[in-house]
């Protein structure tokens, strides 16, 4: 399927191999999610009333299409882009001042993890064997050192370490993918696979092959909720 893709993009002055396998990895490290992720959630969640799988992904999609989702890989890659050298004493500058005016350091820290994400661990060692010289990839080379250190200093953030963004927007752009804005339209690409696998497991096999119940929020009762938002 990547080979077909690119081949038919057909770039000039594009390594066909290497574009092939640099997108074959993103598409398999954005392929699954646990459930946890707005995409995974809202397809599966329209799923579980058992509307046609066509409608759970298109709804998935829409999920993935709002900024604070399916744009995180665009706005690391523009964060890098922003930066321009991979000096030590630059960036961290750079990083300083971006925290100090209240503007997000995109491509590190976590919801659930606690550590390097491991997609972002498997770029990286992708990045250092395919385009170690590339400009970006010596930026977000830097970053990495850099970010964790400086994001630390603050005892509220409990994950300071590269996610998954960091990294793949660097080496979408090393193989010809230098519009960002196309991004997300990868990671969709990749989410329908697993979002469908998922929908297909939960409705045949889970439960014996009964399925699973329909979707339904838990709702926090009313003293919980105002205590909640005291």
């Amino acid at each position: 399927m990547v080979q077909r893709f690119v081949r038919t993009l057909d770039m000039e002055g594009v390594d066909q191999a290497l574009m092939e396998k640099i997108l074959a990895t993103y598409l398999v490290l954005h392929m699954d999610h646990g459930g946890g992720n707005l995409s995974t959630f809202t397809g599966k969640a329209i799923a579980s009333g058992h509307a046609t799988v066509y409608s759970s992904i298109a709804g998935a999609m829409n999920a993935l299409s709002g900024p604070l989702h399916g744009r995180a890989n665009q706005s690391c890659l523009e964060f890098v882009l922003r930066i321009g050298t991979s000096d030590p004493d630059e960036v961290e500058a750079f990083v300083r001042g971006e925290l100090a005016a209240k503007r997000p350091v995109f491509g590190f820290g976590h919801a659930v993890l606690r550590a390097e994400d491991p997609r972002a661990t498997v770029q990286f060692d992708l990045g250092e064997k395919l385009c170690p010289d590339d400009e970006n990839f010596k930026i977000i080379r830097t970053l990495r050192e850099v970010a964790p250190r400086v994001l630390s200093e603050n005892k509220k953030i409990s994950n300071p370490n590269a996610n998954v963004d960091i990294a793949s927007g660097a080496l979408l752009h090393h193989v010809g993918f230098e519009d960002p804005t196309y991004y997300t339209t990868f990671f969709g690409w990749a989410r329908v696979a697993g979002i469908g696998a998922q929908i297909i497991d939960e409705r045949t096999v889970m439960r014996d092959g009964k399925g699973t119940p329909i979707y339904r929020p838990k709702y926090i009762a009313e003293e919980q909720a105002l205590r909640h938002v005291d």
